[in-house]
């Protein structure tokens, strides 16, 4: 029988209700079902939809941002492009603060949807010029403007808790074992794990951690502490943000370039999925505790994924030749010129 999509009243509906799809490849090499929720399907293209949604709805509600007014953030690219398409959608105005050192697709994207932006060079956190810091002084100085402090405003996390979380739960009936996904802001992992948790505490809720991040470490042994270093965009968190205190993170993994490259090589090559780095992690993360669930003898489990974006986003890096040998990364069989 032919499934009709529901309609939808307004545009920013289509937000969410992204589909479920089972993996074919990572479920052989876990010996389990593996699932990914495609949240490339949104339409600014990434899972940061959401968190775009529910922060700036949530400042409507609480009063602070009035018709006509100003939204600012600092992003590493997709919550500015949510925010953009939300922004252009309620009529507010749109204020980015990036690191310069994202994909062109990013900035190229952004200025396309009319957002207002402003490169910083990359740096640690604790300097001052860094993009967050950086971006709530604009908020500050802005008249009529807010700041989306997705890392620490917990509307974030409380978006998956109510719209990510309860669609995985419906999609699989119930019947789950165990989610994992990276963490940047720590708004999808803790607000999927949370909404997860509520429904049944068995499930086992693991973080994917690059390389170059500090939670791997802090999750295992109590410390922040990052080792090596990852090309991953949006990913990676070195502090416990607002978003991830209180995590109900049970297990964690670390995942190199490498690995996650690995399966975004096969994503695209044997399901036709075309994905970005940050997906290639989560889906590693995933194999790996599919594993460790049929190694805990839990029968037949079914572990679910984010695939956060498209990788048409990276078209300039990961999927670049000469961006992957400028990094000492191996390049995809299909792009070799040699």
């Amino acid at each position: 029988m032919t499934m009709t999509p529901p309609l939808r009243a307004r545009a920013l509906d289509l937000i969410g209700n992204t589909p479920l799809v089972r993996l074919e490849g990572p479920s052989r090499e876990a010996g389990c079902d593996i699932f990914g929720k495609c949240e490339f399907l949104n339409p600014g293209a990434s899972v940061k939809d959401r968190a775009a949604l529910g922060i700036v709805r949530d400042a409507e509600a609480r009063g602070e941002l009035q018709p006509g007014g100003c939204v600012v953030e600092g992003t590493a690219g997709n919550t500015g492009i949510g925010l953009a398409l939300v922004c252009n959608a309620l009529g507010y105005r749109c204020v980015i603060v990036m690191p310069d050192n994202q994909s062109r697709e990013k900035i190229d994207t952004l200025r396309a949807l009319g957002a207002e932006l402003v490169l910083v060079p990359p740096t640690k956190y604790a300097d001052c010029n860094h993009f967050v810091h950086t971006s709530r002084r604009l908020a500050q100085e802005t008249p009529g403007a807010v700041w989306a402090n997705q890392f620490d405003n917990t509307a974030n996390r409380k978006a998956h808790i109510e719209t990510t979380a309860a669609e995985i739960w419906d999609q699989l009936e119930g019947r789950l074992d165990g989610f994992t996904c990276a963490a940047g802001t720590g708004g999808t992992i803790a607000g999927v794990g949370l909404g997860l948790k509520e429904r049944d505490e068995s499930v086992t809720i693991a973080l994917s951690d690059p390389h170059g991040a500090a939670l791997y470490q802090y999750f295992a042994n109590g410390e922040l502490k990052a080792e090596g270093s990852s090309v991953a965009e949006g990913i990676g968190q070195g502090r416990i943000t607002g978003n991830l205190e209180g995590a109900p993170i049970d297990t964690q993994f670390r995942i190199s370039d490498e690995e996650g490259l690995h399966w975004v090589a096969r994503l695209l090559r044997e399901e036709g999925l075309c994905l970005g780095l940050s997906s290639g992690i989560n889906v590693a993360g995933a194999v790996a505790l599919g594993r460790s669930l049929v190694a805990e003898g839990r029968p037949a489990p079914r572990v679910v994924t984010i695939l956060c974006d498209t990788g048409f986003r990276y078209l300039s890096t990961i999927y670049n030749p000469e961006w992957l040998a400028a990094k000492g990364l191996p390049v995809f069989d299909w792009l070799r010129r040699d």
